[in-house]
């Protein structure tokens, strides 16, 4: 049987504070970081540094948010624990090789701190995107509900407080999926992955996530058909533009007592 690395290790460290004394030897659970290679019919295509859980969402979210291959054109995941990381196969139908063979080419390993390393040209680095189709509105009131819950369901994030999160949620604001991971964009891949898994409408929701909301965010949340993305922290200035060219509802600075809407405003309910 296949055993994943812990994501989390516990390590002792020697702690002092300026106002306490003396020196104090505690033991604190860090976040792993693993390799996890991801292989389209057993041939390497990128390696991603990740939180060692949910990587089969990662990898197949990856997929989906790279605009390697749909869904439809995923035929099967292969997963094997290797000495020098994980390792994630993902079997394509010919028209899902054809997809791949067509995609931007990575030359190098992602950081957890990175959603576009290795991508080699300008021109594949910033990509056109497509409108999400309509949606019904989402009250203020379930993006409240959402976020008061948010917080509770980091499990990793609240034992280690070195993780991102990204979350799925209904309509009325109660959350159905949650991801974590050191990597902002790996939390966001690894929810889009269990979403399509998991057989659900991205239209039929809305999506959180705890890091900042860079443009590359959009664009994954685009891809994946998220109508509205929610971010704890600030968006840069291309990811609202971003959002305007794929009419997302992009909220930020989303706090328990309000948040900031800047684009999509039919998105949201009065």
């Amino acid at each position: 049987m296949l055993t994943l690395p812990p994501a989390v290790e516990t390590r002792a460290g020697l702690q002092w504070r300026r106002a306490a004394a003396p020196d104090l030897v505690l033991e604190r659970p860090l976040a792993e970081e693993a390799a996890v290679g991801i292989l389209y019919d057993g041939r390497p295509h990128a390696v991603l540094m990740a939180t060692p859980e949910d990587v089969e969402d990662l990898a197949i979210g990856f997929t989906l948010s790279e605009r390697i291959a749909s869904a439809e054109q995923i035929a099967g995941v292969g997963l094997a624990v290797l000495e020098a990381g994980v390792q994630v196969d993902i079997r394509l139908t010919p028209a899902g090789a054809r997809s791949r063979a067509r995609s931007r080419v990575r030359s190098m390993e992602g950081r957890s701190s990175c959603g576009l390393c290795g991508v080699e040209r300008l021109s594949a680095a910033v990509r056109p995107l497509g409108a999400v189709a309509a949606s019904r509105p989402v009250s203020r009131t379930s993006i409240e509900r959402a976020l008061d819950a948010l917080d509770e369901a980091q499990t990793l994030g609240r034992l280690t407080r070195a993780m991102h999160a990204a979350a799925f949620a209904g309509p009325e604001g109660e959350l159905l999926i949650v991801r974590e991971d050191v990597g902002r964009h790996n939390a966001l891949d690894k929810l889009i992955g269990a979403v399509s898994r998991a057989g659900l409408d991205p239209g039929e929701g809305f999506c959180l996530i705890t890091s900042r909301c860079s443009y590359e965010m959009v664009d994954k949340a685009a891809v994946a058909g998220f109508p509205v993305l929610v971010a704890i922290s600030a968006p840069t200035a291309l990811a609202i533009r971003k959002a305007q060219e794929a009419n997302i509802a992009l909220i930020a600075l989303a706090r328990a007592d309000g948040a900031v809407l800047f684009t999509g405003g039919e998105r949201i309910a009065p």
